[in-house]
């Protein structure tokens, strides 16, 4: 395994001036934001490790895949608006993917802004995120603000994660790569962990408040 992966990253270390590299990079920063199973992040991640210590070309990783980003985000707010509410919650497939959405529309009108900026570092989030905005007719030009601002922070971060792998394990880019895999999976336990005890304290205020309506 270790052997088709240094045949892989010389690949790749070759295409690193390679337009077609950065096409590859954007559309699957793009299309992530629409077909979940799209590996926006191992992606980045891989290309940063490989490309180790040049600061242009990860500045240009990060610009690339926040471009990427941006541009499948406002398609997926774009489609939720087309297709409204109903339509979106009979599209979604799976029961996971439904609580992710119904989860969403609930953060748009309290938390909009961490779920527009922070959801996409969630598993399914940037899905959600942004069919959501949309279909409950979140302002267009603020959503394309805060996703700007979620979109670079994402894209830097990813690349970062990259860039502490390959700086690791210079000699050694698997051992690289898996590092910056355990960073990024820490980094998502988290996220997901805070996501979770802020659903339950709002489950928990909304049941307190319920008799005081009642009265």
């Amino acid at each position: 395994m270790s052997e088709l992966f240094d045949q892989f990253a010389e690949l790749v270390k070759t295409q690193l001036d390679s337009p077609w590299l950065w096409l590859i990079v954007l559309l699957v920063a793009a299309l992530d934001a629409l077909l979940p199973f799209m590996p926006s992040e191992t992606t980045v991640v891989t290309v940063a490790v490989l490309t180790g210590a040049d600061l242009p070309q990860l500045a240009l990783l990060a610009l690339v895949a926040a471009l990427g980003a941006l541009g499948g985000d406002c398609l997926g707010h774009a489609i939720g608006r087309w297709a409204g509410p109903r339509a979106i919650d009979r599209l979604l497939r799976g029961e996971k993917g439904r609580q992710r959405y119904a989860w969403a529309r609930a953060m748009v009108g309290r938390h909009a802004t961490t779920l527009v900026v922070a959801g996409r570092f969630l598993p399914g989030g940037r899905v959600a995120s942004a069919l959501s905005t949309g279909s409950l007719r979140f302002p267009l030009r603020r959503f394309v603000l805060l996703d700007a601002a979620g979109a670079t922070l994402w894209a830097v971060t990813s690349t970062a994660i990259g860039y502490v792998g390959g700086a690791a394990f210079a000699e050694e880019p698997l051992n690289g790569l898996l590092l910056a895999f355990a960073l990024a999976l820490v980094i998502v336990a988290v996220l997901e962990g805070a996501r979770r005890l802020t659903a339950r304290r709002g489950r928990g205020e909304s049941q307190a408040a319920r008799p005081h309506a009642s009265a």
